[in-house]
């Protein structure tokens, strides 16, 4: 399975940038995916993660009411959009996956594949 991030960039607070993930490989293993990010000093935190059919989702606190996770099964991608984005937000996010995990898997142990992360930089 290989993962393929894209969509970060430079943003002023308040503005909004959408995070795609496109999937290629084996890809039925791909039941759960999921966003986390790493900020300079910081860990790995978790952001977000859907299950295969895309109705079930899951958020870590300091996005829930602002990001938005979604899946396009056809097109094999995960897409994050992210609104209302604060200097908190920046950081490296990186898109991950793996096939026993649940939505509700917010650790990055759980996830076996991971993408190799895009940058998301918010100015004041």
């Amino acid at each position: 399975v290989q993962l393929q991030a894209s969509g970060g960039g430079s943003v002023q607070t308040g503005g909004s940038l959408r995070l795609s993930c496109v999937v290629s490989g084996r890809t039925e293993r791909t039941t759960v995916m999921g966003w986390f990010r790493q900020a300079p000093g910081k860990e790995r935190e978790f952001v977000a993660s859907i299950n295969r059919s895309g109705v079930r989702k899951n958020y870590g606190d300091a996005v829930k009411g602002r990001f938005t996770i979604s899946r396009d099964s056809p097109k094999n991608t995960v897409y994050l959009q992210m609104n209302s984005l604060t200097p908190e937000d920046e950081a490296i996010y990186y898109c991950a996956a793996d096939y026993r995990s649940s939505i509700y898997s917010t650790s990055q142990q759980d996830y076996h594949y991971w993408g190799q992360g895009t940058l998301v930089t918010v100015s004041a």
